[in-house]
């Protein structure tokens, strides 16, 4: 168990592809309204977790809506918007050639997947694309590197990955925590808590 200091996830907000239950993955959807309504938000419960927030360590998964929440947050509270880093290692999990389509679509083109993805979720590979455990590996070495408190601003299977790997959540169950857009996952003491 690595011994971490507190981390501040936080999720980018809502996106049409949120609202219509298409698989994102690694493709770069902007927020809607709402997500952006989330990000000014989130910077109101930040402002209660963090001491100054003008000290804090901001890391952002490189994709759009990331980014995009991390500046409007920034901006609300009242920090440079574009004054963080990017780390490659915290974008989203990968759904391959599902991205794009809904659950009902993909039942249309692949009638067992879901089926057999439901059965074994943090183990299951799509086509061209990552398991929950490929996730953990690739967040791991990144996740070594973290020596002070952070805040990170990333994806809802990084979440669940980090609740598996900082917070010894089983596997199996990972996989199936719902992960709040517009609130703040605190990772501490090998625990996690929602703000």
């Amino acid at each position: 168990m690595l011994t971490l200091p507190r981390i501040l996830f936080v999720r980018h907000g809502e996106t049409d592809w949120n609202v219509e239950g298409r698989l994102q993955g690694q493709t770069d959807i902007p927020l809607n309204a709402l997500g952006r309504y989330q990000s000014e938000d989130v910077a109101r419960r930040l402002t209660k977790l963090l001491g100054d927030p003008a000290n804090s360590r901001w890391i952002v998964s490189p994709l759009g809506r990331t980014r995009e929440t991390a500046e409007i947050a920034r901006r609300t509270l009242g920090l440079e918007p574009t004054a963080y880093e990017t780390e490659d290692r915290l974008k989203e999990i990968t759904f391959g050639i599902w991205e794009g389509h809904t659950w009902a679509e993909l039942r249309g083109k692949f009638p067992t997947a879901e089926a057999e993805r439901d059965k074994n979720k943090w183990d299951y590979v799509p086509p061209q694309g990552e398991s929950y455990e490929m996730l953990v590996e690739r967040l791991r070495p990144w996740l070594e590197t973290v020596k002070q408190e952070v805040v990170i601003v990333s994806h809802g299977g990084v979440a669940r990955a980090l609740m598996a790997m900082i917070a010894e959540v089983p596997p199996h169950e990972a996989p199936r925590h719902d992960i709040h857009q517009g609130r703040v996952l605190v990772f501490e003491n090998n625990r996690f808590k929602w703000y």
